[in-house]
């Protein structure tokens, strides 16, 4: 029997990517879309040939036994808090929340009902980065010293850029991913974080740029690039660096240098076009594998997202304040 799941909302980019892989997954089936944008919920449920529902109500009243939601960050909070009401699996878009406050009452809701709530990092399933992880584990560099990361984008625009609706800019949107890749690679919580951010890109009234330099409760230091700046015509919408610095050696992982070149005379750009595998799949098959009742294996929980979004929470304290700060547990 098929694991039913739903989606909350398309509001987010990443939806389209998540309702490919349930229509194409052979042990899932997505039951419907709702959304708080009924005409949004409409052309979805016809373009992926699934039900549009009136309300999130209705859909979670459905036979639906796990949902995604894809929400604007802000919502993330109160649709989860909802679903685990009506006892559904959660996976929830990232970052987790925009307030330590909401991410902890998330974790309260789900753990009072009994239900799965994760965090969709798909990164933690890249080939690559779990390489780099079983080389740091068996000792190849020696003592880790320091780590250097990025996640340099575009600037997706909408919703993204007003931080009433995203909790911020580039920072929030950039930072969990890396942060969550350190805390899975280290096993080290990161305990204080100094930021600096700009709007020098985009000149908008929300932050474009951010550089983090973060300490992990062992001591060893990070630097990350956390921006949207990436210009129109680059030929990807961005990159997901990580290098681990050590005694004896270093480990550098770029997740996605797995590209062709591709002349694109008709957009009259020079693209790079992915090849390597679908990490966004292999999250989503293995929410669909947990849902039907089989152990967890790289799923990042809730907890690990809170601890991610507290970072970049801690981030902009930082860099409001000129000074390094703790990150909230």
């Amino acid at each position: 029997m098929k694991v039913k799941v739903g989606i909350m909302s398309f509001a987010h980019l990443h939806a389209d990517s998540y309702a490919h892989c349930l229509k194409t997954h052979p042990s899932a089936e997505l039951v419907g879309i709702a959304d708080h944008d009924k005409q949004r919920a409409q052309a979805k449920a016809l373009q992926w040939e699934t039900q549009a529902f009136d309300s999130y109500e209705a859909l979670l009243a459905s036979e639906v036994q796990a949902v995604i939601i894809c929400s604007e960050n802000v919502r993330h909070a109160p649709l989860a808090q909802m679903a685990a009401a009506a006892g559904k699996h959660i996976l929830c878009e990232k970052p987790l929340m925009t307030r330590e406050e909401d991410g902890k009452a998330m974790l309260a809701a789900a753990q009072g009902a009994g239900v799965h709530l994760f965090t969709a990092f798909p990164c933690r399933f890249s080939p690559a980065f779990q390489q780099m992880r079983q080389l740091y584990e068996s000792g190849a560099i020696g003592e880790l010293l320091a780590l250097r990361g990025t996640n340099r984008g575009s600037n997706p625009g909408g919703w993204f850029t007003d931080p009433a609706q995203s909790g911020g800019g580039a920072l929030i949107d950039h930072t969990v991913h890396v942060a969550d890749l350190i805390r899975l690679l280290t096993g080290q919580e990161i305990t204080e974080v100094y930021a600096e951010t700009g709007n020098n890109m985009f000149h908008g009234a929300y932050d474009d740029t951010a550089m983090l330099s973060m300490t992990l409760q062992n001591g060893v230091f990070a630097t990350l690039d956390a921006s949207w700046s990436r210009p129109k015509t680059f030929p990807t919408w961005g990159d997901v660096t990580l290098a681990a610095v050590g005694a004896r050696g270093i480990i550098e992982m770029d997740m996605f240098a797995q590209h062709l070149v591709h002349y694109d005379d008709r957009a009259e750009r020079i693209r790079q076009a992915f090849w390597g595998d679908n990490i966004d799949y292999l999250m989503v098959d293995e929410f669909v594998r947990v849902v039907a009742g089989e152990p967890r294996q790289t799923l990042a929980t809730g907890e690990d997202g809170y601890r991610a979004a507290a970072v970049a929470l801690a981030a902009y304290r930082a860099a409001e304040y000129g000074m390094p700060l703790p990150v909230r547990e």
